[in-house]
């Protein structure tokens, strides 16, 4: 039988953000030149009532600059963490690891080599809400699934391992979009425990950002709850912050990552604006002993 969606109570708030992502992808891949194709974002956005979130009633005055500074960074990150993560999976790892998932449909819409597992990690109301609209529009993964139901503030990685998660073997991580939102402290943990659990050869992808006058004024248009969405994250350089933990990092400017795609700089992200801040797309390989 088919699960009938119910907007989670998770994705108010602070966490409809997830939700916006959904929107900033759905407009990317109706672009002609898109980055990526994501047909489910738009599926999510349509299971939820507008008068809920202001990202399911489409583009409007409250969410069109926020939508304008942000769009080409969550384009080029995507394509960014797409290729990143399936070239993991091409080399070994082939444990996938998506935390606080949202409405990434990654495991539905890239094409996995054979035998890979995701495992998405999010609150029960989010992954069902999900599960529900993917099952509603027949969607079929194109890898080994595995949802499980975590909260990234208490004891994951025990969940994860519960779900058949071997931290012998090499995995592929993606934190995106979620360490600007965490205080340092919780970043630092976040960080401590993917390491403690990857074996030699993984590979963690995630993304930074540093808060802006910019930024600030956008979200101030959306809800005053996002005006404190950002916390912080790292209190070094994410460089310094990975290699002090044992991982050989790669820190690419969205900047130059928007330059590579042949894309304009992000507002947001623009060196040239004195009221812009900076963002980063990072990749990082656990080395192997000597």
């Amino acid at each position: 039988m088919t699960r009938e969606p119910t907007a989670p109570e998770s994705l108010t708030g602070i966490g409809a953000t997830a939700l916006g992502v959904a929107l900033l992808r759905a407009l990317e891949s109706d672009r002609p030149d898109r980055l990526f194709d994501d047909p489910y974002a738009q599926h999510f956005l349509a299971a939820v009532d507008p008068a809920s979130t202001p990202w399911a009633a489409g583009p409007s005055p409250s969410t069109a600059r926020f939508l304008r500074m942000m769009a080409e960074q969550v384009a080029v990150r995507t394509r960014f963490f797409d290729r990143t993560l399936l070239a993991a999976a091409a080399q070994r790892c082939d444990q996938v690891v998506l935390l606080a998932c949202g409405m990434d449909a990654r495991a539905f819409r890239l094409a996995w080599p054979p035998g890979t597992k995701v495992f998405e990690l999010d609150f029960a109301d989010v992954l069902a809400f999900k599960a529900a609209v993917l099952d509603d529009r027949g969607a079929t993964a194109a890898c080994h699934r595995v949802e499980v139901t975590t909260d990234l503030r208490q004891d994951w990685p025990r969940a994860l391992a519960e779900s058949g998660f071997n931290p012998e073997r090499p995995a592929a991580w993606l934190a995106e979009g979620i360490l600007y939102a965490l205080p340092p402290e919780a970043a630092d943990l976040l960080l401590d425990r993917i390491t403690t659990v990857s074996a030699p050869g993984s590979v963690l992808a995630l993304d930074h950002m540093k808060d802006s006058e910019l930024l600030r004024s956008a979200r101030a248009d959306i809800s005053a709850e996002l005006v404190d969405l950002w916390r912080g994250g790292p209190t070094e350089n994410l460089n310094a912050w990975l290699t002090r933990r044992g991982w050989q990092a790669t820190v690419t400017d969205i900047a130059e990552a928007a330059a590579a795609c042949e894309r304009p700089i992000p507002p947001a992200f623009d060196p040239a604006r004195a009221d812009a801040g900076r963002g980063w797309l990072a990749t990082a390989h656990l080395p192997k002993p000597r």
